[in-house]
């Protein structure tokens, strides 16, 4: 046993000295790489922040933006846009390097991704993105690796720079507490179900109208929520349409006690003439009984 747990203990060391000696190599593979990164100096941190988005920016002198953008309801992401779409192409690796400062830190590797055909903009998911926080708050350099610049074998470096970056990310974690629960695109369109015959609204239901009615409370552009009841094909016609009215009454009721103006509300109730699916099987009726809320707002920016 005690033979098998030094092999096993050995096996994890060697593990970890290959993937360093992995990051080590690539690092001086790109020693002489063309590098695009803010100096201390011109390292500067913007931060755009609302109830809909965070935004935090760095402008990478000659290249483009960095930017991390966190939409309310959803995690964290990151793009880097070149001003020249053709700067690159194809995969890059994400490593965080030692800033100027560190001497003796040893690089590590974040992850691989892929720049957009055609444009060369590499979107970072959330996860990469998350660790590209950390690695700039413990004042590492992010930098994507890359040997298509320009579609020839010259090697580049992308390094967001670490400088400035703390304060920033104090204004960045107070912005993300203030975000609303959710964005437009997650309550623009909703669906709520009921029981064969029912008109009361569930816990579930009135959970997901109070977030509709959080987010309608905050942005001012949402003129009009439509509120539309449907029904199933079973009893008679016009006591269907009778139900479909309850329903949709019943969820424009809740919707003003979460404090949404009465006037932005337009309730209509169809029966059972629009079905979303065949009312064939149970589990098709079940879908078909159901009010709709639909959101319409003037142009704006997106939330």
């Amino acid at each position: 046993m005690r033979i098998d747990l030094l092999f096993y203990v050995m096996g994890i060391h060697w593990m970890r000295f290959w993937l360093l000696l992995l990051v080590l190599f690539f690092s001086f593979q790109h020693a002489g790489a063309v590098t695009f990164r803010a100096s201390i100096e011109d390292s500067r941190w913007e931060m755009e922040s609302s109830q809909f988005v965070c935004r935090l920016q760095q402008e990478i002198p000659s290249y483009g933006v960095a930017s991390f953008e966190h939409l309310a309801g959803e995690e964290v992401r990151f793009t880097l846009t070149p001003t020249q779409k053709q700067q690159v192409e194809g995969q890059a690796k994400l490593v965080a390097e030692a800033s100027s400062w560190q001497p003796g830190i040893d690089p590590q590797m974040i992850g691989v991704v892929k720049a957009a055909p055609g444009t060369g903009v590499i979107e970072v998911p959330a996860m990469l993105a998350k660790n590209m926080l950390a690695a700039l708050y413990r004042g590492m350099t992010p930098t994507f690796n890359t040997d298509q610049w320009y579609g020839t074998p010259e090697l580049l470096k992308v390094g967001v720079s670490a400088a400035n970056f703390q304060s920033a990310y104090t204004d960045y974690l107070n912005c993300i507490a203030g975000l609303l629960p959710v964005n437009y695109r997650q309550v623009a369109r909703t669906a709520v179900l009921f029981p064969s015959g029912q008109t009361m609204l569930s816990d579930a239901t009135r959970e997901r109208l109070a977030l509709i009615a959080t987010y309608v409370k905050a942005d001012n552009s949402v003129q009009t929520i439509y509120v539309d009841g449907h029904s199933d094909n079973l009893g008679r016609r016009l006591l269907n349409r009778d139900l479909s009215k309850k329903r949709a009454e019943e969820v424009s009721r809740y919707l003003v006690e979460q404090g949404v103006a009465e006037d932005r509300i337009v309730t209509r109730y169809h029966g059972e003439r629009y079905p979303v699916v065949p009312n064939t099987s149970a589990k098709n009726r079940a879908r078909n009984r159901r009010v709709t809320i639909r959101l319409e707002r003037e142009d704006a920016p997106v939330r």
